[in-house]
């Protein structure tokens, strides 16, 4: 039989082993893991509220509303003329649009896809007007001009974004140009605020475009397609043979879309 010594000695030695257990560091070390990550996820979230907050402050002066029906007036460099709406020609026709981007006049009666869509090629000036009429914002950009970042900035901007679309515009006298419905902003730079405003200002603003709560989908893929979209083609000078012209004289040929509201 152990002696009493022996047993104390065992006891002892047991005792050392449990006070001797090391650290738990790797536990330590996947909890400080979590918690910074946490932390970094709230970090994030209220950066992200607080610059969204911000952007929505600034943009409040460009929110129109029945006292403030046409903010872009508060916009530097924005050009304005009155169209009448519903005013079709058909797809075989050109346009002799006096504005380059066009903003408003005679259209085909096909509208453009206008629902965040950004188109990689040029697309028929006819086609695009069309969707102005309906509340659209129209972002056309000069190829040679605007790539990389500047591009991808611009794309930002519009795709899945409701009443928006962009495409390239060969021969454009400025790197950027918007149009709304019988308004137009150039632009040089695609980080310029006005960009913002101007889309705040005028997309969807029923105060300023003909036909609210007409659609911007694709509806007839044989009439005008998303995919492959009829491209764009220079508009021809005003009184050349066989081109419509940008306004028409004739009040009969004012004739909303079908479905649209005419009050």
């Amino acid at each position: 039989m152990a002696s009493g010594k022996n047993s104390k000695a065992v006891r002892n030695a047991r005792a050392a082993v449990v006070h001797q257990r090391s650290t738990p560091w790797a536990l330590i070390a996947a909890i400080l893991v979590v918690v910074l990550f946490a932390g970094g996820v709230v970090g994030y979230y209220v950066v992200t509220k607080n610059d969204k907050d911000a952007k929505a402050a600034s943009l409040a002066a460009y929110t129109p509303s029945a006292t403030n029906q046409d903010p872009s007036t508060k916009i530097q460099g924005v050009v304005a003329q009155k169209y009448a709406g519903g005013q079709h020609i058909d797809r075989t026709v050109q346009v002799a649009y006096t504005h380059s981007p066009p903003f408003g006049g005679s259209h085909d009666y096909a509208w453009a896809s206008c629902n965040g869509v950004v188109y990689p090629t040029a697309v028929r000036s006819e086609n695009l007007v069309h969707s102005l009429e309906h509340g659209a914002v129209w972002i056309a950009y000069n190829p040679d001009q605007v790539t990389g970042g500047a591009l991808d900035t611009l794309k930002a901007k519009v795709t899945g974004q409701q009443y928006t679309v962009m495409s390239p515009y060969p021969g454009l006298d400025q790197p950027i140009s918007l149009q709304s419905w019988g308004h137009q902003l150039k632009l040089s730079d695609a980080n310029d605020p006005r960009i913002d405003e101007f889309i705040s200002a005028l997309r969807l603003n029923t105060y300023q475009f003909p036909e609210p709560r007409a659609s911007c989908n694709e509806t007839d893929p044989t009439v005008f397609s998303q995919d492959n979209p009829p491209p764009f083609v220079p508009a021809p000078a005003p009184g050349a043979p066989g081109a419509a012209p940008e306004v028409s004289a004739d009040a009969q040929a004012v004739v909303p879309d079908a479905g649209a509201p005419t009050g």
